[in-house]
């Protein structure tokens, strides 16, 4: 079933990720990274679809190589921590074909990001047939008219000019100065450290003590870079993948439809994890709808029927005397225990199937989140032992030092797209973390254990069912030597009340959860079991008919007497 998902992330050397890890991670290639010197080598792993890279107009056109365009990404940062590149994952839709996942990726890459001056890097992934996935890696840094990196943020001095503050950029501040504005720098006077201009400095004699004028904490950002960071930019791009994915599926003829908002913007008050809704973002969808204390609820209502209708049986056949509506009698109340034997078969037979459906649709999923789960504990553990031998290793030990970096980088990717996978499972389930899972287990297990007292209970009504097709055998024995048209008339005479207390019994035992359908087909099993003829009109029907066409023959017989 189409899920949404869509995972941000931020690569950044502050984590320990590099963008050309990334990159060539996802397209399982080999790249080398000029910056750490660390070669990356994902040419064994498996799953890549399609790949490409996208570019604006501005950008060089030697960029087209993955290669040479993240490690120009590299080379302008500086920092050890600086921000890289920004990493979508989303979820394809299992009801497009792979060239509609192309034309869908392409429409949203081009529209929301190429035209917005970023490089992306795209790479469709499908390892198992069951998980088809997209990973979207952008520049983050702006691009010039002339095809050269904005900065993301600068430097913003504090200027004074009779007593204003104001901040500055190097560019502004060089108009500002002609116009008496001036920077503030370190002195020390006395003991303290206090900011001032070099003009009140020298006027009293303070030493500098610093070079490095003051300034704003983080900068002024670059309005592209800082519309590009914010929260309403990343609530518009869910928006326009949520639109363009419901716009193929449309295309496509598929009635599946994905929404990115969340329950609560929908003005739903259900739990993310019991929402009742598409399947593939929904247990409920796929089966997971009665808890263990419903079922067991609902077996003590159907025993408790049971032993009323044997009860009630057992004293008919008792007491049964060879006379007409004695065994009439008799016959309908058989008759109305099979069709309520048959209606709990076939609610039981049901609900079978929506266990056995819903567990064959979860297993194999929870299957892949375990396995999922267990790969990134390993991957975490081995990068943990990995970075501890390289903190303890000789910086003189250049060669075993670039080794480990690139194993750690290795296992740093690994690590990123388990990651996502386990996030992609997790929303198939609607689940937030780990602990939404393990409660989903929980009730797996209810469900299984469910599963096999519904068997119990189908084996056991399916024996009374026949018990019961016995004693109606035994009656219609014993009713050989009887009149046949008597005895129906007898029989269709307190059958409505017999099929309206069917109802009541019905009503009562299962609530809400009644369905007139079931017992419209039990009824027509039963008739078929009973060799009955099925009634083109209801009885109550054709007695009303039956009471007219008396009431004409007696007022026709009335006026003839009359007339003699």
């Amino acid at each position: 079933m189409a899920i949404y998902h869509l995972e941000a992330k931020v690569i950044s050397r502050g984590t320990g990720r590099s963008a050309v890890a990334a990159a060539a991670y996802m397209s399982c290639s080999r790249i080398y990274n000029d910056y750490d010197g660390v070669q990356h080598d994902y040419i064994r792993k498996q799953g890549l679809v399609w790949q490409q890279v996208f570019l604006p107009n501005m950008a060089p056109t030697e960029w087209a190589d993955r290669e040479i365009l993240w490690n120009a990404v590299e080379e302008a940062e500086k920092t050890k921590d600086s921000r890289l590149a920004r990493e979508f994952v989303v979820a394809l839709p299992v009801e497009l074909s792979k060239d509609e996942w192309i034309t869908l990726l392409t429409n949203f890459i081009q529209t929301n990001f190429v035209a917005d001056g970023m490089c992306a890097d795209v790479c469709i992934h499908d390892t198992d047939g069951h998980n088809p996935h997209a990973h979207i890696l952008l520049t983050v840094r702006p691009l010039t008219k002339d095809g050269k990196w904005q900065h993301k943020t600068e430097k913003e001095y504090l200027c004074i000019r009779d007593g204003e503050e104001r901040r500055f950029t190097a560019a502004e501040f060089k108009l500002a100065q002609a116009e008496g504005w001036e920077k503030q720098y370190p002195y020390k006077v006395g003991k303290k450290k206090v900011y001032m201009t070099p003009s009140q400095a020298e006027a009293q004699g303070y030493e500098r003590i610093s070079k490095y004028p003051k300034s704003t904490k983080y900068g002024r950002q670059n309005p592209i870079s800082e519309r590009w960071n914010s929260e309403d930019q990343l609530a518009l791009w869910r928006a326009a993948w949520a639109n363009v994915t419901n716009r193929f599926l449309e295309r496509a003829g598929s009635q599946e439809r994905v929404d990115h908002r969340s329950h609560a913007e929908r003005g739903s008050d259900e739990q993310p994890t019991i929402h009742e809704g598409v399947a593939a973002r929904a247990l409920e969808q796929k089966g997971i709808i009665s808890e263990r204390c419903e079922l067991n609820r609902k077996i003590k209502a159907d025993n408790a029927l049971l032993r009323e209708l044997k009860s009630l049986v057992k004293k008919l056949m008792d007491a049964v005397k060879n006379t007409v509506p004695a065994i009439a009698e008799a016959m309908e109340t058989v008759r109305q225990k099979m069709i309520i034997f048959r209606y709990q078969l076939l609610h039981i037979g049901a609900g079978k199937k929506h266990f056995s459906d819903t567990l064959q649709a979860v297993r194999p999923d929870i299957k892949r989140y375990e396995d999922v789960a267990q790969k990134f504990k390993i991957k975490i553990r081995e990068r943990r032992i990995l970075l501890d031998e390289k903190k303890a290793t000789s910086a003189l030990q250049v060669f075993r030092h670039r080794d480990l970096a690139q194993k750690i980088a290795a296992l740093t990717e690994d690590i990123e797209e388990l990651k996502s996978e386990k996030a992609l499972l997790l929303n198939q389930f609607n689940c937030v973390n780990d602990y939404g899972m393990a409660e989903i287990k929980k009730r797996i297990v209810s469900m299984e254990s469910s599963l096999e007292k519904l068997d119990q209970q189908e084996v056991k009504y399916t024996d009374e069912l026949e018990v019961a097709l016995a004693q109606y055998t035994e009656l219609q024995q014993q009713s050989a030597d009887m009149d046949t048209i008597e005895l129906d008339t007898a029989r269709h005479a307190i059958r409505p009340d017999k099929e309206y207390e069917t109802l009541q019994r019905l009503q009562a035992a299962y609530g809400k959860k009644f369905d007139s359908g079931t017992l419209a087909q039990s009824r027509m099993d039963v008739a078929e079991m009973l060799n009955e003829t099925a009634e083109p009109v209801s009885i109550r029907l054709m007695n009303l008919q039956q009471l007219q066409v008396h009431q004409t023959k007696q007022s026709y017989e009335k006026e003839r007497g009359q007339e003699r």
